[in-house]
């Protein structure tokens, strides 16, 4: 979906802190980091970048999420990155040999809004491209989140898994109970309106002998009234509808421009 609007002023709100540990690939930052962006998510946090920072790659898959790339920090080890947090998530789609609760990412969701709602701060753990977390880095994290995907195929990639919780969050915190648009249909237009359509419709398929047979007008006019008061048509919707039909009704007034004329003559 395309809709950025660089006219709106991003306000930087208390959010979790995304932790990648030791990310291979520039645009697996960068598209992180525009999920991110996407949900009010503004704090990366990277441990040991493999091709160093800042990255050219990662700031073009980015896509403008420049608040989260200006932001973002490096680490030479996880414990530095997380020392000022007072909850941790690790995020990981095996089962692991540890003694940690395991939740999914709508309850990781409401406990980092309470969490945080509470002054406190949060953060999600990632782990490398090709093989995630090592156990010793799961153990710094409080709890396990997994996603309920397929068992046989539940690898994502990064970007994938931080748009997860990065929406979960933003739905779990009462961000997302307001749209950012709302719907542009117009009312529908007055019963009066919707009459004068009907009216003008089947005189003008009685003048051009719609109907072969006058015992089964009365059916087919229920019908033609039936599916147009489905439309649930706005006024303008109207007008243009009685345009069409007078256009039609009018054609044999006027010349078609786009008749071909008959060719010249010659000797």
């Amino acid at each position: 979906m395309a809709g950025t609007n660089s006219s709106i002023k991003i306000e930087l709100q208390p959010s979790p802190v995304v932790i990648l540990c030791e990310p291979q690939l520039g645009e697996n930052i960068g598209t992180a980091a525009r999920a991110m962006a996407n949900f009010g998510l503004w704090e990366l946090r990277l441990v040991r970048p493999r091709d160093g920072w800042p990255n050219e790659k990662a700031i073009a898959a980015a896509k403008k999420a420049d608040h989260v790339m200006n932001n973002a920090t490096v680490f030479e080890t996880l414990e530095e990155a997380v020392k000022d947090l007072t909850l941790v998530y690790a995020t990981t789609a095996r089962m692991r040999g540890i003694q940690k609760d395991v939740i999914g990412p709508d309850e990781a969701g409401r406990r980092m809004a309470s969490h945080i709602g509470g002054g406190q701060k949060a953060g999600l753990l990632f782990g490398r491209e090709k093989w995630g977390l090592l156990n010793e880095e799961v153990a710094l994290a409080d709890m396990i989140v997994t996603l309920p995907v397929e068992p046989a195929f539940a690898s994502l990639n990064i970007a994938q898994a931080v748009l997860i919780l990065a929406y979960e969050w933003r739905r779990q915190s009462g961000q997302a109970e307001t749209l950012p648009f709302g719907s542009l249909l117009h009312e529908v237009a007055p019963r009066s309106e919707l009459v004068g359509l009907f009216e003008q419709l089947e005189g003008t398929l009685d003048e051009s002998g719609f109907f072969t047979s006058l015992d089964k007008r009365p059916t087919v006019i229920d019908n033609l009234r039936t599916a147009l008061t489905r439309g649930n048509f706005s006024s303008q919707e109207i007008r243009t509808l009685r345009g069409v039909i007078s256009s039609i009704d009018r054609r044999h007034q006027r010349p078609n421009p786009k008749r071909l004329k008959p060719a010249p003559k010659t000797d």
